[in-house]
């Protein structure tokens, strides 16, 4: 697929005025595809994010996105190093080129457990957790908001610490909506945009006059943590059966019992799956609540099913 297009097969690649080498294609999807590259300048190892870019509004989202990126310097929040706009014929292609993570996402951590009949721990998942909602919180402080926060866009550093990516989806954090058509719009901008498993429920049905605001990255932020928990998301299923998420995300979560989670982190998870957005808590309260069932640093172990 696109080997016209993709100019990295043949070998080298320069941005920024460095030579970059292309080892492998890392994946695709949609209109955008991820390779690995080496910098011969410092050896270091990218990932080359390219963005098919059709028209002028796929570029302009393509140097929206680059533009999120370069707002933060923050340990929880990717990186840009580089971005560039490229003619391909009569098409363009946007490059962004971001630090490779070894480690994959946090999906790609809680499947590897899962294969072998493990779950992260609940001293992980509070660290992990606390990473998470420091990023939010960043973007949240910007006026912004993060709209499609699932674990595959979560990555692990070598550390294991959790860093946000793809920041395409952002949007200004507070939306006051004012009429049908405005909220009509902003249901297809979500229904294209935000995750089915991982969409807060005001966003399958936006109100004519409403406020939608930052804590749809509460909501998502729960679909996280009970991913964390159980090695899946909450609706994940459901879709997966064809039914309607639409529908399911309107009741009240049900929390599976389970000994490897305290009262505190089901408290922590009811609070942030709360269905009306206008009583769901802001992350600041969940970082400090956070910050205070942090347990002392100590060797990290997973735990058996």
């Amino acid at each position: 697929m696109g080997h016209a297009l993709c100019v990295c097969s043949r070998g080298t690649v320069i941005i920024d005025n460095k030579r970059y080498l292309f080892i492998q294609k890392l994946g695709e999807g949609g209109f955008s595809y991820v390779d690995l590259v080496e910098g011969l300048h410092d050896g270091h190892f990218y990932a080359l994010k390219r963005i098919l870019c059709h028209e002028q509004q796929d570029r302009e989202e393509a140097q929206r996105e680059a533009d999120m990126h370069r707002l933060f310097h923050h340990p929880n929040i990717l990186r840009l190093v580089a971005y560039c706009l490229r003619e391909r014929g009569t098409k363009h292609e946007a490059w962004l080129l971001l630090p490779f993570f070894k480690r994959g996402t946090l999906w790609n951590e809680i499947e590897r457990l899962k294969d072998k009949g493990n779950f992260l721990t609940e001293e992980k998942i509070l660290q992990l957790l606390l990473g998470i909602c420091r990023g939010l919180e960043a973007i949240h402080a910007r006026g912004y908001a993060h709209r499609d926060l699932k674990p595959t866009n979560i990555l692990l550093g070598d550390e294991g610490q959790p860093v946000l990516m793809d920041l395409g989806s952002m949007n200004q954090a507070c939306i006051h909506v004012e009429g049908s058509r405005q909220a009509l719009a902003l249901q297809d901008w979500a229904a294209q945009r935000c995750t089915i498993s991982y969409r807060a429920p005001e966003l399958f049905s936006v109100q004519s006059h409403c406020v939608i605001d930052e804590r749809t990255d509460v909501w998502s932020l729960g679909c996280v943590l009970y991913a964390m928990m159980f090695g899946e998301g909450p609706y994940d299923m459901v879709f997966q059966k064809g039914d309607s998420v639409a529908l399911a995300v309107q009741n009240q979560l049900s929390i599976p019992q389970s000994p490897r989670h305290s009262s505190a982190l089901r408290q922590l998870l009811t609070s942030m799956m709360t269905v009306d957005p206008q009583q769901r808590p802001p992350i600041s309260l969940f970082l400090s609540q956070l910050e205070a069932l942090q347990p002392p640093a100590s060797d990290q172990h997973t735990t058996q099913i």
